[in-house]
């Protein structure tokens, strides 16, 4: 069977790769993914944070494609796909004499084709939903980096109306471009009223409702509107209290350019498992994701994404290997007290001075707006260029002010910091109208909406984060939210980061100390 052919195979190469980076599951995930194969099975495979950030993984099911006598489609992100073409299907096709076809590119190659083939996931995702062909039935898929399958479905499925698609709407209707032209002015005057928020997006509200449905009274009756109108209206008519049962609902909002005077209109389902479910039945799927959930079976996930019958798998972490150091405070004002902001820079200043003889990246992460610029500013006036807020370029000892979207992106080309702070818990805020509209969604539906959606993201977040700072790195965290310490869920937050020693206490010994253990 193929699953102890890739066993044999890939025991062997990894015996013969002197200095080879070790990971201890590559033959039980190499088995998976062979038996999915052969089975038609589909399955759900989270490596852990570590491994996801490392990508050591890798090899496992690239050796499973490559041994497979069929095509497969690997659904990756460009950087992951430059890595799999220039180191491990080379290395790993030297060693197994496999003589697979291996292309790149954003449809299957013909119908005669039997290798390998390389997609990113937005070109797959377009060509499922759109069920355009680019890719034929029942082909084996391993889609690599799935905790970001959510971004990834909803910048494929999210719609846009443009300033320039109103010209477009005026060219197309001349007999209506005064209607068309008074709704955009009402429209503007209307979305700029809206107060400032760090965002610029305001979710549709009942006066902007009703200048668009007196719009769509004057154009219903006109034939051949120009498509991104056409895709619109058909969405539009369900934000109206007579909404189908049948569609699903709908998140519209605005984001606005006020410096421009300029608006843009977007709306994007809410739920996507039902329009994710269709697809898998299509064909089968090893989905491959970092820390997606507590759980092995991942509930949750694959609820949210219409994940049906598919066989769980979750590697354990190296106990000893991963743990890191967490210094937790225990008597910092909560976040949402204004008292926080004073304590937390505070804290930080001091963290910063206990640390300074140690070499090495800080990093702090700041996922409020405003208090990533006032903490940039503030650090920047007393420790100089070495501050950088939201910057790839840093000094040896830098200290890199950060979101949490741009530390995710770019954490794999800086180094590992050596102290890690982090603000507040990565819990998407209420005051960014779009995480709003998903909560006031789980109301509706009489839905724990923090223990569906906030908490899951964030102990993604989290885990996702914290993963350079782990293993040989050994570097030290910081995590600034008393809610760990005085909430209830404080304890699920702290067995995602397990394994962890905790640290009660802060002095210059405890950064030297974790120096001389890097140095060892």
């Amino acid at each position: 069977m193929i699953e102890a052919e890739v066993h044999l195979s890939l025991h062997n190469f990894l015996r013969s790769q002197a200095g080879f980076p070790s990971w201890p599951h590559h033959l039980t995930m190499a088995r998976l993914v062979a038996r999915a194969l052969r089975l038609g099975r589909s399955a759900l495979i989270q490596v852990g944070a570590v491994s996801g950030y490392q990508g050591r993984y890798r090899t496992s099911f690239v050796a499973s494609a490559l041994m497979w006598h069929g095509p497969v489609i690997i659904v990756a992100p460009e950087e992951v796909q430059q890595r799999l073409l220039h180191v491990e299907i080379p290395r790993l096709q030297q060693w197994l004499q496999a003589d697979k076809p291996i292309r790149t590119g954003d449809a299957w190659p013909s119908a005669e084709f039997q290798g390998l083939l390389l997609t990113s996931p937005a070109a797959w995702l377009k060509g499922q939903l759109a069920s355009s062909g680019h890719f034929p039935l029942n082909i084996p898929t391993i889609i690599d980096g799935v905790d970001d399958l959510e971004d990834w479905v909803r910048h494929q499925v999210t719609q846009d109306i443009q300033p320039h698609d109103w010209d477009g709407l005026m060219l197309a209707c001349p007999n209506q471009a005064e209607a068309i032209r008074s709704a955009r002015v009402q429209l503007t005057k209307e979305l700029f009223q809206h107060p400032a928020n760090p965002y610029e997006c305001y979710l549709i509200s009942q006066p902007e409702i009703e200048i668009l449905n007196h719009l769509y009274s004057v154009l219903e009756s006109v034939k051949g509107l120009p498509e991104p109108w056409q895709l619109f209206w058909q969405q539009f008519q369900n934000i109206n209290e007579n909404l189908s049962p049948s569609s699903p609902p709908s998140l519209f909002w605005a984001t606005i350019a006020r410096r421009q005077g300029l608006f843009s209109l977007h709306y994007a389902p809410i739920e996507l498992g039902k329009i994710l479910s269709p697809i898998w039945q299509r064909q089968p799927v090893v989905l491959i994701g970092s820390a997606l959930e507590s759980e092995t079976e991942a509930p949750l996930f694959r609820q949210r994404f219409g994940l049906d019958d598919v066989t769980c798998l979750k590697f354990s972490s190296d106990t000893q290997a991963e743990a890191i150091q967490l210094y937790l405070p225990h008597k910092l004002p909560l976040p949402n007290t204004p008292e926080f902001q004073a304590a937390f820079i505070h804290k930080v200043r001091t963290l910063l001075c206990l640390s300074a003889t140690a070499p090495g990246l800080t990093v702090i992460l700041v996922g409020d707006v405003p208090l990533k610029a006032q903490v940039g500013t503030i650090l920047a006036s007393e420790f100089g260029s070495r501050v950088q807020v939201e910057k790839t370029c840093l000094d040896e000892n830098g200290i890199l002010v950060s979101g949490w979207e741009f530390w995710r992106e770019h954490q794999s080309v800086l180094p590992a910091p050596h102290l890690l702070v982090i603000a507040t818990l990565p819990l998407p805020s209420l005051e960014n109208p779009l995480v709003a509209g998903r909560v006031a969604h789980y109301k509706r539906s009489h839905q724990d909406w923090f223990r569906l959606y906030l908490l899951p993201t964030a102990l993604n977040e989290l885990q996702r984060a914290i993963a350079p700072v782990r293993g040989e790195n050994q570097g030290i965290i910081a995590l600034l939210d008393s809610r760990v310490v005085n909430r209830s869920y404080g304890a699920q937050i702290l067995a995602a980061l397990s394994p962890l020693a905790r640290i009660n206490y802060l002095d210059p010994s405890l950064f030297s100390n974790a120096n001389e253990e890097n140095s060892a």
